[in-house]
């Protein structure tokens, strides 16, 4: 077996070679100036070539699996291209083989294993099964015991896969040059666990997309620095935690089916599912509080400015109430990352912060051992600018500045409990938690959901944001870390304590709907949504609604810092005329809803229960409130302070897409929230699950009858006249696009487009009654615009390629 495994190195090293050419032969004078060169002795040597401007690796236990981690160090700066500071790339088990003249770096196919002692057993899966073979490197030397190879050119190049994502995107054509490329020696450094080494890689090319001219001096060229991560793999002595989807602890691989063992027993499942932690043991396992035999230790960036920094600690702190509810004392802290420290160092658990040219989101990301799920370093990355878009949230909802100081301090506090609430929220992901988006339906039951700012009345009935967001680690996620964390006496079975912390964590009744249940529009889970507040989606949408009249009533030149022009306006306007976007997909979720559970074959629970009609029809009719032109209006002094963009301000993404030049369009936000609103109502799945249940049970509202409602709402209502009037023409336009859309939607279900051509032609037949002998010019232009449409769409259906609903500003990440 050995000399025939040794055949296929051999075959393959030829291929690499290039169709049988001999390998190129040591070379004799680099491996003479080996002594010479600064070294640095640990895990893998690292040997530097000052003369050459090359990197050597020195190489021992040739055969033994290391974990091989990328990254990127320092980014683009773009939340649009994704190419932050900090991003980890791929991890891979690889081995270092040696055959002749060559080091083959050869990547393990861990998706198909066999879970057997049994070595002829674990061979037949290995061959059955290709490897990838990622690197050739030539032999330089042999020196103590250890092979030296050049790894110059490995480093050189674009392990990130970022000229093919720009390609992908559209953004440009680049490749590495490497007559701009080095190894950056001050980040490459050997420990005796793992080996660190950076590269400053150059990118020549061309920009063809948007984003990438607007973060690099010249877009013909663009720097960022990749990280290569030796790591020695952990000991045998961490038991993996089986996946349980009822548990919110992320899986091995999320988003896969867990890898295939061939050694498992013909009556059980190929598939096994691990769960992420980090190793984590008590010094006495059977006492009720223990410490930690090594507790987990989280670094906070320097570069975080106060304050902060502080409330990055502070945040994260919260972790350690989880943790001494299950009985460790001391096992989790969040200091400052010490000052000669490196971020991508393996041995540091880091909290990022990361500067882009436009808001995005904050990630909770981690290098995992793939054989087993065992976290080896947490690594949370911090969008700076989040933080600015809550304190902006906050000046459109207090208008602040005729109060002084005192007004923006209570922003401020708002914007640094967010700042706490992110730092516990992605460092939940690090040490293995998932999304859990029912926790706002329970009182806050947990960091690991989306919070939106919690907007109260106060006494005197201003706006009160003093509660905006929660403090401190939720119910779900104390339970949470006792599932995966518990130490176990050794008179208790693991798998056995496990399933009654479960068993207790149902019977609480505590929630749990995950991200893939909750985050697209068209989910069935009315608890999962994003960014919502409240038990009942319908209930907190209508208070929602109230406080934002309040708000655009009040809403002036108070809203903006003095000094500031008054176009300006808009972008402090835009989060508040649109603030009930995320709770109208809450109440949307009712309709065509059901509340289902993760349930296990014998776990007592019931897997799934529909929403109540009357509840339903109850959500429909909230929805079609926020289509009203009441709803949708803005106030005229509001209007009327509002002038055109001034030079040096133009528009951008996150200002309404308007239709009157540079001036303030005052359809515009309308136009916005229609759409939003419709994508709710109109939604594909959601209409598919309408059918089927109303179907199955006649008191079930069924998609035609939300269809009915939606046109009495809109185009049969009673005409109104003046700003409301144009307000009105609007959404008809809005409610015909979207309908139009869905009947030529070629993934809708069948049914689901018949109702809404059906419905088109039953508009059509409204307006041929009423177009011709209307008197009003504005509403005949109308009436004849819309038979137009719906005429050309029907004689050239290819014409609905020139249909798209209108845009609002992005909303997330909040």
């Amino acid at each position: 077996m050995r000399n025939r495994s040794i055949l296929v190195l051999i075959t393959l090293t030829i291929a690499a070679c290039g169709g049988g050419a001999p390998a190129p032969a040591a070379d004799a004078g680099l491996a003479a100036r080996l002594s010479t060169m600064q070294q640095q002795e640990g895990f893998v040597d690292l040997y530097w070539d000052e003369t050459e401007g090359r990197l050597l690796l020195g190489l021992a236990d040739l055969g033994e699996p290391v974990l091989y981690q990328s990254s990127l160090a320092r980014g683009v700066g773009s939340n649009d291209l994704g190419f932050d500071r900090g991003q980890l790339g791929s991890t891979k088990v690889i081995e270092f083989q040696r055959v002749g003249p060559r080091v083959l770096m050869v990547e393990q196919n861990l998706d198909y294993r066999a879970l057997s002692d049994d070595a002829d057993e674990q061979r037949a899966v290995r061959e059955s099964f290709a490897v990838s073979v990622i690197w050739g490197f030539d032999v330089a030397a042999e020196r103590e015991g250890r092979v030296v190879v050049d790894a110059t050119d490995f480093l050189l190049r674009d392990t990130h896969g970022i000229a093919d994502r720009l390609a992908d995107s559209e953004e440009g054509t680049y490749a590495v040059d490497t007559s701009r490329s080095a190894v950056y020696l001050p980040r490459s450094k050997a420990f005796p666990d793992n080996a660190e080494v950076e590269a400053m890689i150059t990118f020549a090319g061309k920009a063809t997309g948007p984003y990438l001219p607007t973060v690099t001096p010249d877009s013909s060229s663009f720097t960022v620095h990749l990280h290569h991560s030796f790591i020695r793999l952990p000991d045998d002595n961490y038991e993996p935690l089986p996946y349980d989807p009822r548990a919110g602890i992320i899986g091995v691989g999320y988003g896969r089916d867990g890898f295939l063992d061939y050694a498992s027993d013909i009556g059980d499942s190929l598939s096994v599912r691990y769960a992420r932690r980090h190793r984590l043991e008590k010094v006495d396992p059977s006492a009720e509080i223990s410490d930690a035999v090594e507790p987990i230790v989280y670094y906070v960036d320097r570069g975080a400015p106060e304050p902060v920094r502080t409330a990055l600690i502070e945040g994260g702190s919260w972790w350690n109430q989880a943790f001494e509810a299950a009985g460790y004392r001391n096992a989790f802290r969040v200091e400052l990352m010490p000052e000669d420290a490196d971020p991508m160092d393996v041995r540091y658990n880091v909290i990022q912060w990361v500067h882009r040219s436009t808001r995005g989101w904050s990630y909770g990301s981690s290098i995992v051992d793939p054989r087993t799920g065992e976290i080896l370093k947490g690594h949370v990355t911090l969008g700076s600018l989040r933080v600015r878009q809550d304190y902006m949230i906050a000046e459109g909802l207090l208008g602040p500045y005729d109060d002084g100081a005192e007004g923006t301090q209570a922003i401020l506090d708002m914007s640094l409990s967010r700042i706490r609430q992110l730092s516990a929220h992605e460092i939940g992901h690090t040490i293995g938690m998932e999304h859990n988006f029912a926790a706002s339906t329970q009182g806050r039951t947990s960091v690991m959901d989306y919070p939106f700012p919690l907007v109260q009345f106060a006494d005197d009935g201003s706006l009160d944001l003093s509660d905006a967001y929660d403090v401190g680690i939720g119910d779900w996620d104390k339970r949470t870390v006792l599932y995966a964390y518990q130490d176990f006496p050794d008179d208790v079975d693991d798998a056995a304590g496990r399933a009654a912390i479960m068993a207790d964590t149902i019977a609480s009744g505590l929630r749990f709907v995950s991200d893939s249940d909750s985050r697209a529009v068209g989910t069935a889970h009315p608890d999962g949504n994003l960014w919502d507040n409240g038990a009942n989606g319908l209930e907190e949408l209508e208070r929602l609604m109230r406080v934002r009249s309040y708000a655009l009533e009040r809403f002036a030149e108070r809203n903006i810092r003095p000094g500031m022009p008054l176009a300006t306006l808009e972008e402090t306007l835009v989060p508040v005329y649109l603030l009930h976007r995320y709770q109208i997909h809450a109440a949307g979720k009712l309709i065509g809803g059901e509340r289902f559970r993760y349930a296990l074959k014998g776990d007592g629970q019931r897997a799934t229960d529909p929403v109540e009609g009357a509840e339903q029809r109850a959500a429909i009719r909230g929805l079609l409130q926020t289509l009203t032109p009441s709803a949708l209006r803005l106030p005229d002094p509001l209007l009327d302070s509002i002038p055109a963009r001034p030079p040096g301000y133009g528009l951008t993404r996150e200002t309404f897409a308007r239709r009157t030049g540079k001036t303030f369009d005052a359809l515009a936000p309308a136009r916005a929230a229609v759409s939003l609103t419709l994508e709710v109502l109109l939604n594909r799945e959601r209409a598919a699950r309408m059918i089927a249940a109303s179907a199955r049970q006649t008191d079930l509202p069924g998609f035609d009858e939300l269809l009915r409602m939606l046109a009495a709402t809109t185009w049969y209502a009673d005409r109104e006249t003046g700003l409301e009037a144009e307000i009105q023409r609007a959404t008809n336009t809005e409610l015909l696009t979207h309908l139009l859309l869905l009947a030529h939607d070629a993934e809708a279900d069948t049914q689901v487009r018949a109702l809404a051509l059906d419905a088109i032609n039953g508009l059509e037949s409204w307006l041929a009654g009423r177009a011709p002998r209307e008197s009003d010019v504005d509403w005949r232009a109308h009436f004849g615009y819309l038979a137009a449409t719906i005429e050309r769409v029907r004689t050239d259906p290819a014409s609905i390629e020139s249909l798209a609903p209108t845009p609002a500003p992005p909303g997330s990440p909040i």
